[in-house]
């Protein structure tokens, strides 16, 4: 279903972007002995209820190219962004995608936001193996991981697409055991989003809680951008459980927690990484005091590698505060730029340059702003840290960071 609507879409725009940047390029390139403009993309969610979060993003990658031009990281080079609004959206984000790839400046994309994103996206930029690295995709099929759970052999599906975060087969085990051996939760209510990643990380979750003994009440699920759910909370209610495991984003999640205790089910919330973001508090105020949510990787602001990331991030004045994906787009961008440098000063240019940055990428292995950033054959991270935050106080407070095993 979707690879027909990419056809359709991405067709005329492939055209019209080679048309109008053949143009472009040769500008570029002239005999005035100018610098090349190269371009590095983003793919994240700009306005609509995500817009802080996909912002961040942005940011971290603005403040990555500002930081390689003013180095001259790449000799002969001038980097720009593009960054593309996907509003969430897989059909939008399919078509921003063939977008940046018609683009013959565009040397490699950072995004998206979200897994169910991702599934449009990727795709696209494999077509022109154009690398792609998301700082927060953690849905398990993006690398083929999902083959994993039945025994079968993973094998990887985008050959161009990269992460920097840890995966939802991991994120949901690593929440449920915090819950069932830490906080000694016996009942557990389960509802998701039906999107890629909640419906995932809701299953994951389910599975590990039942397998640390817990009692795991029937799956509810809701719609993105439900704002009434007094008929899932008098049904909870019906079954008394002592804890929730939400899977999806925090617009839906506030709401459910502000109307579950509103209703006197005060039971704490439990997230993934999507609820993890200080929205989620401002929409929820006092209700979201005891509530949990997971995040991959460390606490940026307890990083010592992210120090002078997070200085120079508040140095730009940004709108959107820089977590909690900033500092993963910011290695992202690296990646990039670190693979750029080396490709382009190999004289590489057009698909071979694409070809050569997408294989460097690959071998990445620096210290960025979130710790070491390597991958492995199937485009994931090594680096499989993550941290459980409890709303105290009014904010998300980091409780337990470690590797899930």
């Amino acid at each position: 279903m979707h690879s027909s609507r990419i056809v359709r879409i991405g067709a005329p725009l492939i055209i019209v972007g080679a048309l109008a940047l053949s143009s472009c390029s040769s500008k570029s390139e002239g005999s005035g002995g100018g610098n090349k403009t190269l371009t590095i993309g983003v793919v994240a969610p700009l306005s609509g209820d995500l817009s802080a979060v996909g912002n961040g993003i942005k940011n971290g990658v603005d403040l990555a190219i500002k930081q390689a031009n003013a180095a001259k990281t790449v000799k002969g080079v001038t980097l720009v962004l593009d960054a593309q609004d996907d509003t969430a959206k897989a059909d939008v984000g399919a078509t921003v995608a063939a977008k940046l790839v018609a683009e013959s400046s565009v040397v490699g994309v950072v995004g998206p936001l979200n897994s169910s994103v991702a599934k449009s996206v990727a795709p696209v930029m494999a077509s022109a193996n154009l690398a792609i690295i998301s700082p927060s995709n953690s849905g398990v099929d993006l690398t083929g991981r999902g083959a994993l759970a039945t025994g079968a052999t993973q094998t990887r599906p985008y050959k161009s697409y990269f992460r920097v975060c840890a995966t939802d087969d991991i994120q949901g085990p690593f929440a449920a055991d915090y819950a069932v051996k830490d906080l000694k939760v016996k009942k557990v209510a389960i509802v998701h989003d039906k999107k890629a990643y909640g419906q995932g990380l809701a299953e994951a979750f389910a599975k590990q809680a039942a397998a640390d003994g817990a009692t795991v009440l029937k799956t509810e699920t809701i719609n993105p951008g439900d704002k009434d759910f007094s008929a899932l909370v008098t049904k909870l209610k019906s079954e008394s459980p002592d804890f929730l495991f939400y899977g999806g984003e925090y617009p839906e999640a506030s709401l459910i927690t502000k109307q579950m205790k509103s209703a006197g089910l005060n039971i704490p919330l439990m997230g993934g990484d999507g609820v993890d973001a200080a929205d989620y508090i401002k929409i929820a105020g006092a209700q979201a005091n005891g509530d949990y949510a997971t995040a991959l990787g460390a606490p940026t602001d307890k990083l010592a590698s992210a120090a002078q990331f997070l200085t120079d991030y508040k140095a730009q004045n940004y709108k959107d505060p820089a977590d909690p994906y900033g500092a993963a787009a910011y290695d992202s961008a690296n990646a990039i730029i670190k693979a750029l440098a080396k490709a382009y000063g190999e004289g590489k240019t057009g698909q071979a340059l694409r070809d050569e940055i997408t294989k460097e990428v690959g071998d990445s292995n620096f210290q960025g702003a979130t710790g070491a950033i390597s991958f492995d054959q199937f485009g994931d991270t090594n680096n499989k840290v993550l941290t459980v935050y409890k709303v105290t106080k009014g904010a998300f407070v980091p409780v337990k960071t470690d590797s899930f095993k």
